[in-house]
C-alpha cells in the first residue's frame, strides 16, 4: 500500500508561528511598549472623577405584629422600584439644583447620576459623580434627600380633613463617605487594555510582514519552486567584509565558526557526486539570481574543498563583466579566458595555480571584452571546456542570471548549473524568474546552494544544525580537548595517495604528485 501524505495540504503549524514571532520580536516588543505609553498619557489627559455613594430606606406600615411587618416589608420593597424611576426625573434633579446652588442644568445632574436598588430589598442607592471628592458626596446626599421629600409628598395621606400622615417614606441612612481615590481613569485598566491592544496590533503586524515577505528565508521556501538544494553554506564572520577565500583545504580550525563553513563545504562536495552516480558532472556553471549573493565566494571556496581531496579542478573566472576570482586568490591579473578564446595565449601560460593546493587551477577572466553573451557561446568556449574536463573539475563562476544572459549560455556547455540563493535577501520571484529563464535554455539544473543562512537568532532554527550544534556552546569542551576528533584533528596530507572512485574522473594515485610544481593533469595532456 502506497503511504498518504496527511500533512501535504495542511496549513501552517504552531511551529510556524512561533518562528514568525521570533523573527519579528523586535517590532510586536515594539508596538507593545508604544501602545502602554499611549494609555498611559491617555489617562495623564483625562479628567479626575469622583464617586461617593449615598442611600436611603423605604419604609412601610408598622411592626405592631409579624403579619403586618411582613405586608409592610414586601410594600416597600414593591415600592423601592417605584421611586428608582422617580429618582431619575427633573423633578429631583430641580430640587438639588437648588438646594445646592449648582449651574449645571438639570440634564447634565441627571448625567452625574445613578440610581440602583438591590435585588429583594427595600434600599435606594444614589452614587453621584463629579471633579471633585466633595461635590460627588454633597450631590449623592442631597438627591436621597430631595427624593425623600418627593416621596413625603407623594404618599402623605390625609387624616381628620387636615392632618396628612405618611403611609410610606424614604428614610436617608446618613451621610456618604468622602471618596479617597478617584474611580476614572482607571490607570492598570488603561495600562492593561493598551498592552492587549498592543500586543494584537504586534502579531498582526508580524504576521502580515511574513505575509508580504517574499525573500527566502528556507530550504522549504526553495523546494516550493521546484529546484532541490544541494547545499547550505551558513554565516562565517570572515565573509562579512566582503569576498574572500577562507577554506584552505586544511580540516583543522581554531573556532567554532571555521568547522560550520567548512562542513558545509564538505557536505555540498558530497552531494555533487552523488547527484548523478553514473555521469556525475564534471563541468559545473555557479550563478545567482542577481549580484551580492556570495556565488564567487561560494565557488572559490568550493574549488578548494573539492581540491583538497586531491582531485585536479580548475576554476574559471567567466564573469567578464565584474571578475573577482584574481582577487579573491590574490592572484597576478593578466591575461585569461578571454586572450585564450582570441588564440592570443596558450592556456598553459595562463592557468595560475593556487599556492596551498597546487592541484588547484585558476584561470583569471583577462581583459574584458565588448561582446561577452558572444564570447562565452562560442565554440572556443565549448572546446576549451571539454578540454578541461578530461582531467579536471571545471567550475564556471559566471554572472548573475537576470540581469545578463552570460550564464544562461555557459549553462548549455556545461553538466549543468548551480544557483547560488541568499537567505533573507532573494526574493521568490527572482530567483523563479531566474529558473524559467535556465528552463527556456534547457540548462541542466544541477540545483540550488542556499547562502549565508543564520547560525543565531530566530533565524537559525529553520536551517538545521548550525544554529543548534556549532554555536550551541562557545566555551571548548574539556573532553575534546583531552581526545579530539581524528577527524577535525587529521587534515588529508597533499602528498598522500588518493584513491578515488573516479567519480570526477580522477586517476587513482593522482594526490602523489599533488605537491610537484606542475599538476598531473598538465603532464598527462602534454605527453598526449
Amino acid at each position: 500500500m502506497e503511504p498518504t501524505e496527511t500533512n501535504a495540504e495542511s496549513g501552517p503549524d504552531l511551529r510556524h508561528y512561533m518562528q514568525v514571532v521570533r523573527a519579528y520580536w523586535r517590532g510586536i516588543i515594539g508596538i507593545f511598549l508604544i501602545c502602554i505609553l499611549l494609555a498611559f498619557l491617555w489617562t495623564l489627559t483625562q479628567p479626575r472623577i469622583y464617586a461617593a455613594t449615598s442611600s436611603g430606606l423605604v419604609i412601610a406600615g408598622d411592626s405592631e405584629n409579624i403579619g403586618n411587618a411582613l405586608a409592610g416589608d414586601n410594600l416597600a420593597k414593591s415600592k423601592a422600584v417605584g421611586y428608582k424611576s422617580i429618582a431619575g426625573t427633573r423633578t429631583i434633579a430641580d430640587l438639588v439644583r437648588k438646594e445646592l446652588k449648582l449651574d449645571e442644568s438639570s440634564d447634565v445632574l441627571l448625567g452625574k447620576v445613578e440610581v440602583t436598588v438591590p435585588t429583594n430589598t427595600a434600599e435606594i442607592r444614589v452614587t453621584a459623580s463629579s471633579q471633585g471628592a466633595e461635590e460627588a458626596r454633597n450631590l449623592a446626599d442631597a438627591w436621597v434627600v430631595a427624593l425623600a421629600a418627593q416621596v413625603e409628598e407623594l404618599e402623605s395621606v390625609s387624616v381628620g380633613g387636615s392632618d396628612r400622615a405618611t403611609a410610606v417614606k424614604l428614610q436617608p441612612l446618613g451621610q456618604a463617605v468622602l471618596p479617597s481615590s478617584p474611580v476614572s481613569p482607571n490607570t492598570k485598566l488603561s495600562l492593561a487594555l493598551g498592552g492587549v491592544i498592543g500586543l494584537a496590533l504586534g502579531l498582526g503586524y508580524a504576521l502580515t510582514r511574513n505575509h508580504l515577505d517574499r525573500r527566502i528565508r528556507s530550504v522549504e521556501a526553495i523546494e516550493r519552486l521546484g529546484v532541490s538544494v544541494v547545499g547550505t553554506i551558513p554565516e562565517d564572520q570572515r565573509l562579512t567584509e566582503g569576498r574572500s577565500v577562507v577554506e584552505t583545504g586544511s580540516i583543522v580550525h581554531d573556532d567554532r565558526a571555521a568547522h560550520a563553513f567548512s562542513e558545509s563545504l564538505r557536505e555540498l562536495r558530497t552531494n555533487l557526486n552523488y547527484i548523478d552516480v553514473d555521469n556525475p558532472p564534471r563541468i559545473i556553471v555557479v550563478s545567482s539570481s542577481v549580484p551580492g549573493e556570495g556565488k564567487s565566494s561560494v565557488t572559490a571556496n568550493l574549488a578548494v574543498a573539492i581540491a583538497s581531496t586531491g582531485r585536479n579542478v580548475v576554476l574559471i573566472d567567466a564573469d567578464l563583466r565584474r571578475p573577482v576570482q584574481t582577487e579573491l586568490f590574490d592572484m597576478m591579473d593578466g591575461a585569461g579566458l578571454t586572450d585564450v578564446l582570441s588564440h592570443s595565449a596558450d592556456l598553459e601560460d595562463v592557468l595560475q595555480p593556487y599556492g596551498h593546493l597546487p592541484n588547484l587551477q585558476v584561470l583569471c577572466s583577462g581583459r574584458i571584452p565588448p561582446n561577452p553573451s558572444e564570447l562565452l557561446g562560442s565554440k572556443a568556449m565549448k572546446s576549451l571546456l571539454s578540454e578541461l574536463a578530461l582531467d579536471a573539475v571545471v567550475l564556471v563562476d559566471a554572472p548573475p542570471l537576470l540581469p545578463v544572459t552570460d550564464a544562461a549560455i555557459l549553462s548549455t556547455s556545461a553538466d549543468g548549473i548551480l544557483v547560488v540563493v541568499r537567505a533573507g535577501s532573494t526574493t521568490g520571484d527572482e530567483l523563479g524568474k531566474a529558473i524559467e529563464n535556465l528552463k527556456k535554455v534547457d540548462a541542466n539544473i544541477l540545483g540550488a546552494i542556499l547562502n549565508q543562512v543564520p547560525t543565531k537568532g530566530a533565524g537559525a532554527a529553520q536551517y538545521g544544525y548550525y544554529g543548534k550544534y556549532y554555536y550551541s556552546n562557545t566555551e571548548q569542551d574539556p573532553k575534546a580537548d583531552a581526545k579530539p576528533s581524528r577527524r577535525l584533528q587529521d587534515p588529508v596530507p597533499v602528498d598522500q595517495p588518493v584513491i578515488s572512485s573516479n567519480r570526477f574522473g580522477e586517476i587513482p594515485g593522482l594526490g602523489a604528485h599533488a605537491g610537484s610544481s606542475e599538476p598531473e593533469f598538465r603532464r598527462l595532456r602534454r605527453r598526449r
